[in-house]
């Protein structure tokens, strides 16, 4: 009964709260009373009115617990080690945080910090560890004005890594003691400005390929009009080496094309099911004359049982006329390309290799990279474009699929797809 009968300033407190019932009781008391019922009912009434406002705001109170200040204040009273709870706040965050004194001897790292540089020790200066002019400037104008600063650092060893780094002031004027403490932040941005170069070398290197064509279209054109105007086999010659850079500027664009398309649904992972024998076959088929073109053996080694992967068939035909064709041109001299499918343990594999002269170790790496390419003249010569492995890489990570290369200078190159 003290839940729905509670103390006189309880009572107080829910009847000025709700007024409004207060005085839509009143106003159904009173208006019993004129209309001619007596008044202790009248008064009745108005009692049990009351006593349903008192339970409602129980009910109410009851289904919707409030967490009043003085709620937070007995939690925060209960924690009696703030330094516990200030390191396990610390290492909930994600960012490397290091806090230090003024005089710029390390206090606290956080779990994320001690991945990312190592464990620094307590009562190590700071510049121990980072010994940046640029952030060991910035802490000391911290520690002097108290105002928060950041810059950008840039690591080399063990790997290339950026940061934002930034240090500001710790407010402690609620704690007793009032010991200046500081808080030095690292927010990496490695992969930002690793995208960034790509974006810039992107267009610089697609500018580069489409202007050395378009500048000897411009030339055999004004060579045309001019001494060639009258000479019919100087036309014949010229006409021929404009359509293949008219070709070559086409290759490119429909590259570039595919890319941009592959990108735009990069998250959306295929969800057919593919034969792969049957577009292995299509894909030796097609190559055949350029195969016979450039004399190479291209062989076919398929099991007997089917083999299907989740996919886009479209795709993965240009995925396999990418590898293939590369095989039979920067690999022409072993004379032969094999093209392997394999199923071991749930795993479907292609391989396609080569005996020509194999790929730099050094070079492996970047050959998916955008324009990269071991001999630029080379490449040139054989009309890439430098664009055909990273499409395959860019279909690849659709399907949920890996491109794992191996080669060997005077052996040969492998290019295996694992579904």
């Amino acid at each position: 009964m003290k839940q729905f009968f509670p103390s006189w300033r309880d009572l107080g407190q829910r009847l000025r709260h709700r007024w409004d019932f207060i005085l839509l009781a009143l106003l159904v008391s009173g208006a019993s009373v004129l209309a001619g019922a007596d008044s202790v009912f009248g008064v009745i009434l108005l009692v049990f009115s009351l006593m349903v406002i008192l339970l409602y705001n129980s009910t109410e109170e009851k289904a919707l617990p409030a967490v009043s200040s003085g709620t937070l204040m007995s939690v925060q009273t209960d924690v009696d080690d703030i330094e516990g709870l200030v390191r396990a706040n610390f290492n909930a965050i994600d960012l490397p945080c290091v806090t230090f004194g003024s005089d710029g001897v390390v206090l606290f790292q956080n779990a994320a910090a001690e991945k990312a540089f190592g464990t620094l020790e307590t009562g190590m200066h700071i510049s121990a560890r980072w010994r940046s002019p640029g952030i060991l400037d910035m802490v000391r104008e911290t520690v002097a004005n108290g105002l928060p600063n950041q810059i950008e650092h840039s690591e080399v060893l063990p790997s290339e890594r950026v940061f934002v780094v930034r240090v500001a002031p710790l407010s402690l004027h609620q704690l007793k003691r009032g010991a200046a403490l500081f808080v030095m932040t690292f927010r990496d941005i490695s992969e930002l400005r690793r995208i960034d170069r790509m974006r810039s070398d992107f267009v610089a290197n697609a500018s580069h390929e489409l202007r050395t064509p378009l500048a000897s279209l411009r030339g055999f054109i004004e060579t045309l009009l001019g001494p060639a105007r009258n000479d019919t086999k100087a036309q014949e010659r010229f006409l021929g080496i404009m359509l293949d850079q008219a070709n070559r500027m086409s290759r490119l664009v429909d590259d570039l094309l595919s890319l941009s398309r592959l990108e735009l649904k990069a998250h959306l992972a295929p969800d057919q099911k593919v034969a792969l024998q049957p577009v292995l076959s299509h894909v030796r088929d097609s190559l055949s004359p350029l195969a016979a073109e450039l004399d190479v053996d291209l062989c076919l080694h398929l099991p007997e049982t089917n083999v299907e992967v989740t996919g886009d068939r479209d795709e993965l035909v240009q995925v396999f006329e990418n590898l293939i064709e590369n095989a039979c041109k920067y690999g022409q001299e072993g004379k032969r390309v094999d093209v392997f499918l394999r199923q071991n343990a749930g795993a479907v594999e292609v391989s396609v290799i080569d005996k020509g002269p194999g790929v730099p170790a050094e070079d492996v790496p970047r050959l998916t990279e955008r324009f990269y390419r071991v001999s630029v003249a080379d490449s040139r010569s054989k009309k890439g474009t430098g664009l055909g492995l990273a499409i395959v890489k860019h279909i690849l990570t659709r399907h949920r699929a890996r491109l794992i290369i191996r080669s060997e200078l005077g052996q040969g190159t492998d290019f295996t797809v694992r579904f």
